[in-house]
């Protein structure tokens, strides 16, 4: 039997098939996915368990976690997906807050880590202290400006402990 017709369109043939196949089956639906707030709400884990605030169009991320005891804010620089931290060599970070109509202004540090290498001027992680955190549970509050690889971000405004995403 004479193969010579089959193995001449048999090539062209699977492609088209193959093609075919993989434009039907697991092409991601661009409008779908494209709307955060549309049909499924789009959010990432605090990895310790803090107030998530997107920065841009989930570019970065800002974790805010409070301790009561200490009176203390820690602020981590997360990258959009809230997996990897962000070195930055900010000398601080400004948080203006908002409580009971009162405007309070939060300068949080750098914090070195020697377990992890960061230390000042490289780090992903700044505190603040301050006796009103030990009781206040809500606040609302507004970055100042935050410069994240080359981007700078200004005025990112938030609610504690609900977040802006």
């Amino acid at each position: 039997m004479n193969y010579a017709p089959f193995h001449r369109f048999s090539l062209p043939l699977l492609a088209v098939t193959l093609s075919a196949f993989l434009t039907g089956c697991g092409g991601k639906d661009e409008k779908a996915g494209a709307n955060h707030e549309g049909a499924h709400k789009h959010e990432h884990r605090a990895p310790h368990g803090g107030t998530a605030i997107v920065l841009g169009k989930e570019a970065f991320h800002l974790e805010l976690v409070r301790t009561a005891e200490a009176g203390l804010l820690t602020c981590y620089i997360l990258d959009g997906h809230m997996e990897s931290f962000i070195r930055i060599p900010a000398p601080h970070l400004i948080i203006e807050t908002t409580v009971s109509n009162l405007t309070q202004t939060l300068e949080l540090l750098p914090v070195a880590n020697a377990a992890t290498g960061e230390k000042n001027g490289d780090t992903s992680q700044f505190e603040a202290r301050a006796a009103w955190l030990k009781t206040t549970t809500n606040f609302t509050g507004k970055v100042f400006g935050i410069t994240i690889k080359g981007t700078t971000f200004t005025d990112v405004n938030f609610r504690f402990p609900e977040g802006n995403e």
